[in-house]
């Protein structure tokens, strides 16, 4: 259609600001030759991404000018639950140019005009921020769209939103306040609107315009009674200081007369979220600032009724809330919110709000979170049994509410639901009743001609209506509301047929608790999970249902996962998975390991910078993440390709790094996963890695040049196997410098990216002890770095990454068990060799039995032989090591460093120092020795021990070796070499 507007899909990020800035700039684009009013779509998120671009807008003019309609939901903790903050435009606002407005709008009506009014304001570029968590998704709101009809003045931008009914400030409250709250507009504030009408002393200002702020403006909507000011920022945490007190602090303070008192509170995404999951609690915090008595706990004082929906996305049934609504819409308002939890069960959850209260002219509205608090439902529909057995639904519900469960069990059900359920409805003391709404229209679908989905709504709706309207229900009365509903399915006679066998059907549950049968061996009922609202959506434009995620095939779709992740995600373990901290599947799908995301905090050099080797220290921040290590554990490091590297060989390989590509997971048959070719290379595919025989073989088939087809076919065979050794061992070549040594060899770059296969994780002993330092873990790590016989430099990948990594960078992780454990009796003595960073897991052992000493609960001798080259280079933890010799925690250190006298020195030379004590901590005492380090010390080390054994403990060399080999069964001889 020529009168629609093209539609441009743009990425998250600040490069998507600078494409609006050039469509707008003089002779940068086709749009502006036409008269481009550019309006962009996006999230808070995405705004934040792109507001340093927009310093570099063109003035506004009424042919060209940006307007941004941005909906204020954004995924909130280890969830991705939704909510309304604003917190990650909470630096931004400072920045933004002052050419651009900024308006706020929290209920339907106002989201229209204001809307309608971003576009009359042609002197400025606007930003338009809406309430997109709850109400302009709600239906059943009557508004005007008033604006578009009238004729826009001439006017400056003040003055137009004056023009259009609103002001830049809204101040409701007592006229006499002491107390005055300052909120963004949005749901908090219309909560605090509707507690300032109830609560004396208290005011509430809502800021509907925050740019231009206009301070003057600010002062004239304030009562002269107000002593402090509250002020209510959303912020990412609590150090942060949002721009609204700052705006408003400045709009305040005068050098020449006394300011009131003005505080700030930092609300945060997690407070946000709490503040609306139970409004009680900003009732009572705000009638605290006002100084008033705590106030009843409700904001709820209308005569409404809530009726709650449970369903799963594809279920027949999930259009039943909206008929029940729309039933209902012609003689009361009747609000419906829908909400989808896709993360808490495999193929998601669906909620449907429905409130309904009678019709009244200027009466408050609320927030669905408000209006509906949680455990106030006065009915509850569950659409799916099933999910009685895995969720706490009823907890919705009040005391005395009827629940309608669709299902084919009535006196059965008790048996059929975990007891924590039937106990909340005992306890509450609900009312239940099944329908088997699936046998009941079976039996009319052939009369009918109709489809059974089609009947089984209308018997369900039938059975709705007549619950909800409880005493005052009748069979005829409940047939004759439901005849427009009904009537493309059933007239006359046959609606009167449903209808009988409807209330025939209904029956009320008999609620009681069965007695279970003592079975000690029987496993715990795993926990109820709760309804999250984390997703807006579950179905793509196309009309393809997208629960959990799903398939992306170009930047249209991924646009759209990266605005909405929570509504794209790929799928979540089944719900009776009983781990606190489910695996994302999204990071890293070809790993079998459970990963996880952690977060550098410290990367500290441990060598001096002219040292030839760079050992380091680093520690990840592991806070909601579930990541949990045993003593000794090793962390798999799933480490990214040198980026600059991988833009080298994309366009020597002629391809576009942001293309998209969809590659096959190779442990899970028939999944794919997609990621851009740029992403695919640096963080996926093993580019830079050393390339097996097979693959030469593979690569031979896609050669056009003969002579690269016959030397990577021989270099593939068997009589290759000389060149491929001295391509692998001794030039250390990679697959990368492979393809370009036979450059007419290209597959394509999928094909490419199978046929390296996928970067392994790198294996690192944990250097801490999670008991000692919480929620963290550190590692030990020396770059690997060589030069090859061409004079290429070489570098470990893993380590190369590691050594890069900047504080704040985040990391993904896996655990592995390994060897290295402490006996299970803290008094055994232990025996630990360490070369070089094989200190790693000792300092992990330290830790623990530091604590444990510190904790009053003895240990048993702990010996410690360290050794490197340089002392003052290379005693990797040094002042520890001391410290801890000093507490006693080591009861002997042996420190070995080999190149600091005129004799090289070795930790089997100490060893034979203590040979005695050593011979009876093994022999005599249960004690454990440990090796760590690289291979070669390893049979200097055995015959010192040997040595030990044969001079102390009257053994023969053969006997000690047997005892050795011995405890090596036991657990007691570990050796973790590489």
């Amino acid at each position: 259609m020529e009168s629609t507007a093209p539609v441009i899909s743009l990425q998250t990020r600040a490069g998507a600001g600078l494409s609006l800035v050039g469509r707008l700039s003089e002779g940068g684009s086709q749009d502006l030759v036409k008269g481009a009013v550019l309006t962009a779509y996006t999230t808070p998120a995405g705004l934040a991404a792109m507001v340093e671009s927009l310093s570099y807008l063109p003035p506004a003019t009424s042919s060209s000018r940006l307007i941004i309609q941005v909906p204020a939901v954004t995924t909130v903790g280890p969830n991705f639950a939704l909510s309304p903050t604003l917190a990650s435009l909470s630096t931004s606002f400072t920045i933004l140019p002052d050419n651009l407005v900024v308006l706020l709008s929290a209920t339907p009506q106002e989201s229209i005009d204001l809307a309608a009014l971003s576009y009359k304001l042609t002197s400025s570029h606007v930003v338009h921020i809406f309430d997109h968590h709850g109400f302009s998704r709600e239906s059943g709101h009557s508004f005007v769209p008033t604006l578009q009809l009238k004729e826009t003045p001439a006017l400056g931008v003040p003055e137009l939103i004056r023009w259009s009914g609103y002001q830049f400030f809204d101040y409701v409250g007592d006229l006499n306040a002491e107390t005055v709250v300052v909120l963004l507009n949005g749901p908090l504030a219309l909560m605090a609107k509707s507690i300032a009408t109830h609560t004396s002393g208290l005011g509430v200002v809502v800021v509907r315009v925050l740019r231009p702020w206009d301070g003057d403006a600010f002062k004239q909507c304030l009562p002269d009674t107000v002593k402090e000011f509250h002020v209510f920022d959303d912020v990412p945490n609590e150090v942060c200081q949002g721009s609204l007190f700052v705006d408003v602090f400045g709009s305040l303070y005068s050098p020449n007369s006394p300011a009131p008192l003005v505080r700030a509170h930092r609300v945060t995404p997690t407070r946000t979220l709490s503040f609306l999951s139970d409004p009680a609690q900003f009732l009572i915090l705000l009638t605290e600032l006002s100084h008033q008595a705590p106030a009843v706990a409700d904001l709820d004082v209308s005569l409404t009724r809530k009726l709650l929906f449970f369903s799963t996305p594809k279920s027949s049934l999930s259009p039943l809330p909206q008929t029940v609504a729309n039933s209902f819409a012609s003689t009361l308002s009747a609000r419906l919110l829908t909400d989808h939890d896709i993360f808490s069960k495999s193929g998601g959850i669906t909620a449907d709000k429905i409130v309904l209260s009678p019709r009244s002219e200027g009466s408050e509205i609320l927030p669905m979170a408000a209006a509906f608090p949680s455990g106030t439902a006065d009915f509850i529909c569950v659409l799916d049994m099933n999910l009685l057995k895995s969720h706490s639904l009823l907890n919705q519900a009040k005391s005395g509410a009827i629940i309608l469960v669709i299902s084919p069990w009535s006196s059965e059900l008790p048996y059929n639901l975990p007891v924590a359920v039937l106990s909340a409805a005992v306890e509450k003391k609900l009312r239940i009743f099944t329908l088997d709404a699936k046998a009941i229209s079976s039996g009319f679908e052939a009369e009918l001609g109709a489809a059974q989905d089609a009947v089984q709504r209308v018997v369900v709706y039938l059975a709705v209506l007549r619950l909800y309207l409880g005493k005052d229900a009748s069979e005829p009365a409940v047939r004759e509301l439901a005849d427009s509903v009904a009537r493309e399915v059933a007239q006359g006679s046959q609606l009167a047929k449903i209808s009988a066998s409807s209330w025939a059907a209904l029956e009320e549950v008999n609620l009681h608790i069965p007695p279970t049968a003592d079975d000690g061996d029987a496993k715990p009922p795993s926990p109820l999970r709760q309804f999250e609202f984390n997703a807006i959506a579950v179905e793509t434009a196309d009309g393809q249902t997208v629960v959990n995620g799903s398939k992306v095939s170009s930047w249209h779709d991924a646009a759209k996962r990266l605005l909405f992740p929570s509504v794209f995600t790929p799928p979540t373990p089944s719900s009776e998975e009983d781990e606190e901290y489910l695996q994302d599947p999204s990071l890293r799908p070809e790993v079998p390991d459970h990963t996880h995301l952690v977060t550098c905090t410290v990367n500290r050099r441990l060598t001096p910078l002219e040292y030839d080797r760079n050992v380091f220290h680093l520690e990840f921040d592991t806070v909601g993440t579930g990541l949990k290590y045993a003593i000794g554990e090793a962390l798999g490091v799933y480490g990214w390709n040198d980026e600059q590297e991988v833009l080298d060989f994309c366009k020597w390989y002629g391809v576009v790094p942001e293309r998209l590509i969809t590659i096959p997971v190779a442990t899970s048959e028939g999944k794919m996963y997609t990621r851009t070719i740029f992403q695919a290379l640096q963080q996926q595919t093993d580019l830079f890695g050393r390339p097996p025989k097979s693959f030469y073989a593979e690569l031979a088939a896609y050669a056009t040049n003969p002579a690269d087809k016959l030397a990577l076919q021989f270099i593939g065979a068997p009589e290759g196997s000389s060149i491929f050794k001295k391509l692998g061992e001794k030039d250390t070549v990679t697959f990368a410098e492979i393809l370009q040594r036979y450059p007419s060899a290209k597959p394509g770059i999928e094909t490419l990216c199978e046929m390296i296969g996928d970067i392994k994780p790198r294996h690192y002993s944990i250097a801490s002890a999670q008991s000692a330092v919480g929620n963290r873990v550190d590692l030990l790590v020396v770059t690997v770095e060589w030069t090859a016989p061409n004079g290429t430099p070489r570098y470990g990948q893993c380590t190369r990454y590691l050594a890069g990594l900047k504080v704040g960078q985040r990391v993904t992780v896996s655990i592995k068990p390994s060897v290295m454990k402490l006996p299970s009796d803290n008094m055994q003595p232990i025996i630990m060799a360490g070369l070089g960073t094989g200190a790693a897991p000792f300092r992990a052992f330290l830790q623990h039995r530091a604590l444990l000493a510190q904790q009053g609960i003895p240990v048993g001798p702990t010996y410690y032989y360290f050794g490197s080259r340089h002392r003052h280079q290379e005693y990797l933890y040094g002042e520890e090591i001391e410290a801890y010799i000093l507490d006693g925690t080591i009861t002997k250190a042996g420190l070995a460093f080999s190149r600091d006298g005129p004799k090289k020195v070795y930790i089997q030379h100490l060893m034979l120092e203590d040979a005695a004590v050593l011979a009876s901590l093994l022999k005599n005492h249960a004690g454990v020795f440990y090796l760590c380090g690289p291979t070669w010390p390893v049979p200097d080390v055995y015959e010192a021990l040997v040595g030990a054994l044969v001079k102390n403990e009257a053994h023969t060399p053969e006997s000690a070796g047997e005892f050795l080999m011995s405890l090596k069964e036991e657990e007691r001889y570990v050796l973790e070499v590489y």
